[in-house]
């Protein structure tokens, strides 16, 4: 009986210590994300990307001739044109990409050019805070690579997979147009 409780005891101490290795661990930082090599997926470069809201697809195009179509998902109250910080809109109209990131939280980030200086004159007039940093971005870092959020879920900008946002993310270049219709 002895030895049994003494099995006991050890193995409960060594349960308690491995426990407080695991609490108490350094975190080891995560890796810079690797950025894609430009033959990912479209095979060379994208000048113009189109974005129909209401069908909740995007489209890389190149010479006019379209490559590729994304299903998309877009800010939590889609509908309309994005008028004033928070209100979960997907702004409406013609963009250029103008920064790249890929230390995203969101697997990599091709960012719009919102606001526009209209945009801002608009958000002026109406006294209200015009939002700002819209991407085109895959899903949140802490999810699994291939799953995705369900539905229209960002803050206004427009979502794909993270092996489509790879494809777009080595395609795409800064200035690059980016056309959002309703």
């Amino acid at each position: 009986m002895k030895g049994l409780a003494r099995l006991f005891s050890v193995l409960t101490a060594l349960c308690l210590l491995g426990a407080a290795w695991i609490m108490l661990a350094p975190q080891r930082p995560e890796p810079a994300p690797r950025v894609p090599p430009l033959t990912a997926g479209l095979d060379g470069p994208v000048d113009h990307i189109q974005i129909r809201k209401s069908d909740r697809r995007m489209t890389a195009y190149r010479d006019g001739r379209p490559l590729k179509t994304y299903r998309i998902a877009l800010g939590f109250a889609p509908d309309g044109d994005k008028r004033r910080q928070g209100d979960g809109r997907t702004p409406e109209g013609r963009f250029t990409i103008d920064r790249v990131n890929p230390g995203s939280a969101y697997h990599l980030s091709l960012g719009l050019d919102y606001p526009r200086p209209q945009d801002r004159a608009r958000a002026a007039a109406e006294g209200v805070d015009p939002g700002g940093d819209i991407f085109i971005h895959g899903q949140p870092n802490q999810r699994p690579d291939g799953e995705t959020l369900p539905g229209d879920w960002t803050a206004g900008c427009i979502a794909v997979t993270d092996a489509e946002m790879r494809e777009l993310y080595a395609a795409a270049r800064i200035g690059t147009t980016v056309e959002i219709l309703p």
